[in-house]
Order: structure tokens, then C-alpha cells, then sequence
């Protein structure tokens, strides 16, 4: 009898340690830090802010957005990459994940091993546009090939995803010898396209069907299947190119060293969050469709890209001035 009470006591007294440390591990404890690396407006901080007050509401702290613009996003991602508070998370473009290490032979953090990849938020295909007077469908690949280097195209910079992008279609068209011309932003891109300065361009749909529906650019294709985002424009596969699948997306991600606490909690809001009618209808209304992975489907959609862009960075010799 005595030796039964030993032992519940004994086994009363070592449950309270872990009792405690259960409640230890409650997350989060203090608002979340979400950064972006690009500046207010800009699409990533359109999808951060989208998904910022639900899942605030979710996890019952706040999710405050802070913007930390410049590299192209590397410089917000190598915050989140080197973070310790168990609270910063991030967003990110493609690139950051898929090219970067390739094109910045000193990018200070290694995308495959110092993330904790959470999930995809949000994706759209390119629009291939042209100018008016150029034709449409198959006959506008005729055009590129009998043209030559005497085209350019435009892009918002060497190793953005419009850049690669575009040769990557390039490499899927034989003949096709257009010169890239980098700019500062997809405006530009897009006045000099009316304006007769460049052929054509891969911009996101956002930008791209305004200028469309006003007349004053042509729609060529899509780089994907059918898109909800633009229901009147083709995939490029119905011009004859083949095997061409390229979207632009943001992703959630966070440090390495991010606890597992803090992983499934963030993971398994996100799946109710982007299921969510008024976060769908807020993203697509900017240009983007809503979208939810496993962070092993992020890393799978990760590994697949960045072998894509590796070989056409490698075959066209593609280096940052």
C-alpha cells in the first residue's frame, strides 16, 4: 500500500515538469513579425497583407507586415533566414528560391537549407503581349523567327522571372533570337510596348489585361493552362509551343530553426485561411489566384523550378552586371 502511494506520488510529482513545459510550448507569445522584400503595393505586400489580419485573428496576436525592400527580396529573405525570435516569418517571389543562389554568387543564405518552406500563397501565369500591329497565334512565332536579334522584349530585369521566362519560350522556339532589354518595373515595360520601343514581353496578368482590354496591347498566350485570372486569353500551347509551364507565385516561409510548434500552427491555419471566399476574392481581385500547399508541395514546386531556371541560366550564360 505504502510502496502504491510511493509511486503515484512519485508519478504526480514528475508530471508537473511536463505539464509546464506543455504550456511552455504554447505559440506564439507575441506578435509575428511578417517581412516582405518589396515595397508597399507591390504584389507580395498585396498577398502578405491579405492573408496578415486572418491569420492574426487565427493565431491571436498580432501579424504587423514590414517591408524591407531591395535585392530583388534576397535582402528580406536573409532576415528571415538568420531570425531567432520563433515569431518572423516572410514572404517570397520565385526567384528568391528558384534563381538567386545562381544569379548572386555571394547570396548570403543557401535557399534549400535555411528555410522552414510553409506554403504557397498565391500564383499567376504571364501574359505574352505584343505590340497591336503584330499577329496573333502561331503566325506571331513566325514573325519572331524570320525577325531575329532585330526584336527585343522587355522585362523588370536580368534574372526576373519575365527574363528567364522569356528564354526559357525562347529555347522552346526554335529560331527565335529576340534581345532582352531590362527595365526598372513593368511600367516601363509597358509604355514602351505601346509606345513601339520593344516587340513584347512576359508581364503577370494584373498588369496585362487593362492594357488588353483598352486595345492597346495584343494577347499572344498564356505560360499555363487556362487561368480564371484571364478566361479570354489562350495558353501559348494553342500557338504551337509545347511543354511550357511557368507561373510567377509567393510563398510563406520561415527560418530553419523556426520551432515545429510554430510550424504546424502557421501550416494548419494557412489550409483554413486559403480556403477562405473573402481571401480568395481579395487576391484574385489583384491579379493573383489564391492557393494552399504542404510545405513538401512547396518544396517539391521549389526543387522542380529552380532545376528549370539552373539550366536556362547555365545555357544562355546569364550573370547580373
Amino acid at each position: 500500500m505504502r510502496r502504491s502511494l510511493l509511486v503515484l506520488a512519485l508519478g504526480a510529482a514528475t508530471a508537473l515538469p511536463l505539464a509546464a513545459s506543455a504550456q511552455g510550448a504554447a505559440w506564439p507569445t507575441k506578435p509575428i513579425r511578417l517581412l516582405v522584400g518589396f515595397p508597399g503595393g507591390s504584389t507580395p505586400d498585396i498577398a502578405a497583407r491579405a492573408i496578415a489580419e486572418p491569420l492574426s485573428r487565427a493565431l491571436g496576436q498580432p501579424v504587423v507586415v514590414d517591408n524591407r525592400a531591395g535585392a530583388s527580396g534576397n535582402i528580406a529573405a536573409d532576415l528571415v533566414a538568420k531570425a531567432s525570435d520563433d515569431h518572423t516569418i516572410g514572404i517570397v517571389i520565385n526567384g528568391n528560391l528558384t534563381s538567386s543562389k545562381m544569379l548572386y554568387p555571394k547570396l548570403p543564405y543557401d535557399p534549400a537549407k535555411d528555410f522552414a518552406y510553409l506554403s504557397l500563397i498565391a500564383t499567376a501565369p504571364l501574359v505574352l503581349v505584343a505590340q497591336n500591329s503584330l499577329p496573333s497565334g502561331t503566325a506571331f512565332f513566325d514573325a519572331a523567327r524570320k525577325a531575329g536579334d532585330t526584336w527585343s522584349y522587355g522585362s523588370v530585369g536580368v534574372g526576373s522571372v519575365g527574363h528567364l521566362g522569356t528564354e526559357l519560350l525562347k529555347s522552346k522556339v526554335p529560331g527565335m533570337k529576340a534581345v532582352h532589354v531590362p527595365y526598372q518595373g513593368n511600367p516601363q515595360v509597358v509604355t514602351d510596348l505601346i509606345g513601339n520601343q520593344i516587340q513584347f514581353a512576359l508581364i503577370p496578368p494584373g498588369i496585362a489585361l487593362p492594357q488588353i482590354r483598352a486595345g492597346k496591347l495584343k494577347a499572344i498566350g498564356l505560360t499555363s493552362g487556362r487561368s480564371l485570372l484571364a478566361p479570354e486569353i489562350p495558353p501559348l500551347a494553342d500557338a504551337g509551343v509545347k511543354d511550357l509551364a511557368l507561373e510567377v507565385w509567393v510563398a510563406l516561409l520561415g527560418p530553419a530553426k523556426l520551432s515545429t510548434v510554430a510550424q504546424a500552427r502557421i501550416t494548419k491555419e494557412l489550409a483554413v485561411i486559403m480556403k477562405a471566399p473573402e481571401v480568395r476574392q481579395k487576391l484574385f481581385e489583384q491579379g493573383w489566384q489564391a492557393v494552399g500547399t504542404s510545405p513538401e508541395g512547396m518544396q517539391l514546386r521549389v526543387k522542380e523550378e529552380a532545376a528549370i531556371m539552373s539550366r536556362i541560366i547555365q545555357s544562355q550564360g546569364i550573370k547580373l552586371q
